[in-house]
Order: structure tokens, then C-alpha cells, then sequence
């Protein structure tokens, strides 16, 4: 029998989003003068907003602006690892850190599943002692290279779903002899919450809130 504990990170694990913050934190670090082009990401913000643009698309567009074209993965581990240690010192709720800890103290096999970028994921899900984490990915050029553009789908919604049963399959982890728990503060992982064994509506906005109603998904409160 296997047993997964899967968390979203943004707003679930950690007490705000983390994108945004990443990039400026990352654009201070090595170009300081690509913070003049952050208003330009406020546009894009709002051409999300009137559906005009989609997540990957702001995604990709915020990055390029603020990040440039392409880092080697040297150059991204550095500014992901420092965001990632301040994050995990100042940002991770306590509520979240006491529930990681009982989950792994439960023999559960802790995986992050996160629409946010793996370079900096990865680093956030390392040092509070996640197993394995599941996100959205860059693409990379011949040389190896991090591009600002997003391979396959942005780790976001269905998608996300699907990303944990690909990667299950790949660990072969069959469903059928797994129990899954799943934590998100967001209606978008419904999927996901609607899959697991035991789905957990966790720092709920309003219309997570009414879901988890109507489902008989726990309400948890760890801000």
C-alpha cells in the first residue's frame, strides 16, 4: 500500500503567491534595470484578466521581461536557491509546516504539486523535505539553457491532475493501491481534490469554500 500526501504550494503551504515575488526578487539579484519593465507585467495582469492572454501565455511573457530570454541552469539554480531559503524562513505557514510534518510522521510520501516554475519549486519543496515535486516546466535550447517559454502545459487545474497521474505512473504507483491525501486553498485543483482519497480545502477563498460544502471537503484554516 502507498500512501501520498500531495500540496499545493501558493496561498496553501506558503502565506501569498510566490511568482511574482520570485521574479523580482530574481530581477534585483542580477539586472536590476528590468524592474522599469514591471508595469509592463501590470498590463499583462490585466489582459489575463479580461481574457485576453492565459496563464502560460503571462507566464511566459513576465519572464522573458524580467528574467531575459535565458539563463543556464547555474545561473537559475543561484537566484531560485536564495528566493526559495527566504521563502522557507519567512513565507511557509505555520499551520502548513506542523501538517508536512505529521504527514511524513504518518509514513506519507510528501509531494508538492505546483502550477508555479520547478526551478524555484524544487528549491521551496527541498528544504521543507518534500519527496518529489510536480510543476510547470521551462523549456531549454540546444545549449542547455532555461528559455521563458513553458514546456508542454502550465502544472495548472486538470492539468494538474493529470501531471500526478503521469508521474504515478511513472513511479509505478498504482491508484488502486494508494491512498491519496490532497491539500490547495483553490477551486482549480477541485480535480485533484475530487480524486484523492481524502481531499482537504485548506485556507479556502469563496468559491473553495462553497465547493468543499457541497463535496464534504474538510475546511483547514493555517494562516
Amino acid at each position: 500500500m502507498h500512501n501520498l500526501a500531495i500540496y499545493d504550494m501558493d496561498k496553501t503551504i506558503t502565506a501569498a503567491p510566490t511568482w511574482t515575488r520570485f521574479l523580482i526578487a530574481a530581477a534585483k539579484a542580477r539586472a536590476p534595470w528590468r524592474l522599469a519593465l514591471f508595469p509592463a507585467v501590470g498590463v499583462a495582469g490585466l489582459g489575463y484578466i479580461l481574457k485576453l492572454v492565459d496563464r502560460a501565455g503571462l507566464k511566459q511573457f513576465s519572464q522573458r521581461l524580467l528574467l531575459g530570454q535565458a539563463l543556464t541552469p547555474a545561473e537559475m539554480e543561484r537566484v531560485a536557491d536564495v528566493f526559495a531559503a527566504h521563502e522557507v524562513a519567512h513565507g511557509v505557514l505555520h499551520g502548513a509546516r506542523d501538517r508536512i510534518a505529521k504527514d511524513r510522521a504518518d509514513g506519507y510520501r510528501l509531494v508538492m504539486a505546483t502550477a508555479s516554475h520547478g526551478y524555484y519549486a524544487a528549491a521551496i519543496g527541498r528544504l521543507l523535505g518534500f519527496d518529489d515535486v510536480i510543476a510547470t516546466e521551462a523549456k531549454r535550447d540546444g545549449q542547455g539553457r532555461i528559455l521563458s517559454l513553458i514546456e508542454g502545459d502550465n502544472c495548472y487545474g486538470p492539468v494538474k491532475l493529470h501531471r500526478i497521474e503521469s508521474w504515478m505512473a511513472g513511479q509505478g504507483i498504482p491508484r488502486g493501491s494508494t491512498h491519496v491525501r490532497a491539500y490547495s486553498d483553490h477551486v482549480s485543483d477541485a480535480p485533484l481534490l475530487g480524486w484523492a482519497d481524502e481531499g482537504f480545502a485548506v485556507n479556502a477563498h469563496g468559491p473553495l469554500q462553497k465547493l468543499a460544502g457541497e463535496k464534504g471537503w474538510p475546511l483547514l484554516d493555517w494562516r
